[in-house]
Order: structure tokens, then C-alpha cells, then sequence
């Protein structure tokens, strides 16, 4: 969560929101005031540019001089006036322009965050990478898609962990972040330290781990404070209760693995058995009807270690076990939210859950925000 003011968080409710725009066409190092006519920002944890958002901006020029979709950058900033307390500007997201359309009044802009930078700046030639540190590794291969870019790492994950000698074909943000190479194997650095990669809504470049039902609750929303209704959905689809993680470099090295890690807690709706590697049959030989395994494989050539493997499965297991839920919040429009926190929600009187926040858009200046989160049944240990 983004830091606020403690008196501001409690005036949440009675706040003004007025918002407030820069633009820059040299990198960021300058940057002219602009003013928003409307806005919306849609930080998305599940997508590939965590930040997006659409917003007018009045009395701009458009084109080489002005705004424009090959070297304009956007920041959008939300205001939150508190009585008594000075205007507090929130970070809502800094942008390259995806779309510029003229407008009566000024440019209507269609804006991506800067992850769409590293992942449009493929490379020219296959790249051989490491081995070094993934402290050593990702700040090279960002800076050289986003020059004078900071990489802040959180704690929890581990920039000490050694990246073994790999190559990467074309995709940057493959290998920075994660996916799939032609052969199904999984690439990505972050990925590889059990981590996630991101710009934030200041625009910084972000590794951290991946969230879990058991980090810091950021903020508590009371029945009667913010949630109208808990619109409770669940779906099994992404549901996996045991990770299978190799490490094959293809390099002549022993391979790493498979690792297993499962959800071991027979208290948990998503118990994947006492050992459903080594003794499949042990829920059947022990009356267990209500076990089911989901296993998943995970191959990437980044891991060079059981315990990192360990790692990997861990942190997989996290994002997997997740039960989707939908909570619908009025009232209170919390901008320091962000994509990744923990909150405790009371979805119903003295009922409350613990929710990774997924997805919170809002609208500039509005007061209401619906979330999408996620929580599971278990703590991941």
C-alpha cells in the first residue's frame, strides 16, 4: 500500500479528489503540468502492464512537440483534500501513450504502463544471459529498454540467488518476468526467485515476492464502513494444490528435481493428501473422500538448486490456491491500495477474510471502487 497519512485515511469518506496530470517527451527529465478532465486508472495484478488507464488531458498539444505515442510519458496523480489536513497526492500510475485521439478541449489518451516498454524492446539477436546474480542480471536488461530506470527490491525475495548461463531468443519480457519458451519450459528471472516483476504507480520497477494470505494486513474495511455487499464467487479454474518445479539447463549439468510442493494442512479445503507424490494411495487407504489432487508441472532452465526449486514450488503454490472472490466496496476509495496487498474484509457482520487485492480500479475523483481479490483456505508454509 501506498503511504498515507493516518488522519487522511480516516477522512476518506468527507475528502475532496481533485487529480492532476504531467507529461514528459525527454525520458522523464522534465515535466509539464496538465489538467485532467476525466480519468480512470486500472491497476491489474494478473495483467502484463500492472498499471493502465485512460484519461482526457485538457489544452495539450498533440504530435512531435506535444503528446504523442513514441516518446510521451504520463503521470496521473489523485488528490485526496481532507478538512484541516493539506491536499495528499496519491501516485496513480506513470504511462507510455498506447492511443492519442485530439479532442474539443484537448487529447483523449489510452495510456499502458512501462512494463510495455521492456516488453515491446525484444531482442535483436538471441542473448546469451549469466550467469550472475538476478541483482546483477535484471537491472542490465531493464535499463536497457528503460535508461535511468530504478529497480526497488522488496523484501522476500532473494537478488543474491546465482542465474545459471541461459538464452533468450527475442523476448525481453520473458526473460525478465516469466512465460513459456518454444518447448513449454518456463523462462523469467523473477519468476526463477519466486518473484514478481512490476512498475508501480510511481513508475518505479518493482521485484517482489508474491503475495500471501499470511503477509501484513494493509487495511481493515469494516461492514458498515465500505462494503455494501461481498459478492462471493468461486471458481476452480487455476486451482492447483501440488507443484511438480525442474530445473534442466540442458547444459550437462545434473538436473534439478522434480520438487514436490503441496498443500500439506488436512484442515485446508484444498489438502492435497499426506504425500501425493510418494503415496498417491494414501487418501483412499485412509478414508480421505474429500481429497483431490490437481498437479501442475514447472520446468524452467533458470533453476540451478532444490531449495530454490523449494522456492519456486512455494510461491506457486501461493498464486495457485487462491479461491476467486469479487467484493463490491462503496463509499471509500482507498488510492493507496494496490495490486498485491493484504486486506481483512468483514463480508458479512463478524465475519471477516483475509483478500489479496487483485484488481482495484477507480475512477479519478470518484469515491467508489470495486475490487477484485482473491483469498485462500490455507497459509502457505
Amino acid at each position: 500500500m501506498l503511504p498515507l497519512p493516518a488522519a487522511v485515511v480516516r477522512g476518506l469518506a468527507v475528502a475532496r479528489r481533485p487529480s492532476r496530470a504531467e507529461w514528459s517527451n525527454d525520458g522523464g527529465r522534465s515535466w509539464t503540468p496538465a489538467r485532467v478532465g476525466a480519468g480512470e486508472v486500472r491497476p491489474d495484478r494478473t495483467a502484463e502492464c500492472r498499471y493502465s488507464a485512460s484519461a482526457e488531458l485538457l489544452d495539450v498539444p498533440l504530435g512531435r512537440h506535444g503528446i504523442n505515442t513514441v516518446a510521451t510519458r504520463v503521470r496521473l496523480w489523485q488528490g485526496i483534500a481532507v478538512p484541516r489536513v493539506d491536499t495528499v497526492w496519491v501516485p496513480a500510475g506513470s504511462y507510455v501513450v498506447d492511443q492519442a485521439d485530439r479532442t474539443r478541449h484537448g487529447a483523449s489518451l489510452s495510456l499502458l504502463g512501462l512494463e510495455d516498454v521492456i516488453r515491446t524492446a525484444r531482442f535483436p539477436t538471441p542473448r546469451v544471459i549469466g550467469p550472475d546474480t538476478a541483482r546483477g542480471v535484471l537491472p542490465e536488461l531493464i535499463a536497457e529498454a528503460l535508461p535511468g530506470a530504478t529497480v526497488s527490491w522488496r523484501d522476500g525475495v532473494d537478488g543474491t540467488t546465482v542465474i545459471p548461463r541461459f538464452v533468450a531468443e527475442e523476448d525481453r519480457w520473458a526473460a525478465v518476468s516469466g512465460g513459456t519458451d518454444g518447448s513449454g519450459a518456463g523462462t523469467g528471472i523473477a519468476s526463477a526467485i519466486g518473484g514478481e516483476v512490476f512498475a508501480d504507480a510511481r513508475g518505479i520497477i518493482t521485484v517482489a515476492p508474491v503475495p500471501r494470505t499470511d503477509d501484513p494486513v494493509v487495511w481493515r474495511v469494516g461492514y458498515d464502513q465500505a462494503v455494501v455487499e461481498a459478492a462471493e464467487r468461486q471458481s476452480a479454474e487455476g486451482l492447483v494444490n501440488c507443484w511438480l518445479i525442474s530445473g534442466d539447463g540442458g547444459d550437462g549439468q545434473p538436473a534439478v528435481g522434480p520438487v514436490a510442493v503441496w498443500d500439506d494442512d488436512p484442515a485446508s479445503l484444498t489438502y492435497a493428501g499426506p504425500d501425493p507424490v510418494g503415496d498417491p494411495g494414501a487418501p483412499a487407504r485412509l478414508g480421505l473422500t474429500h481429497v483431490r489432487p490437481r498437479v501442475q508441472r514447472y520446468t524452467s532452465p533458470l533453476i540451478a538448486s532444490r531449495a530454490q526449486a523449494e522456492l519456486v514450488g512455494t510461491a506457486r503454490l501461493a498464486d495457485s490456491l487462491g479461491i476467486q472472490s469479487s467484493l463490491s466496496l462503496t463509499t471509500v476509495c482507498h488510492p493507496g491500495l494496490e495490486p498485491g496487498d493484504l486486506v481483512e474484509v468483514e463480508v458479512e457482520p463478524g465475519r471477516w477474510e483475509r483478500h489479496i487485492i487483485d484488481a482495484c480500479p477507480y475512477t479519478l475523483g470518484g469515491a467508489t471502487q470495486a475490487c477484485t481479490t482473491r483469498t485462500s483456505t490455507r497459509k502457505v508454509r
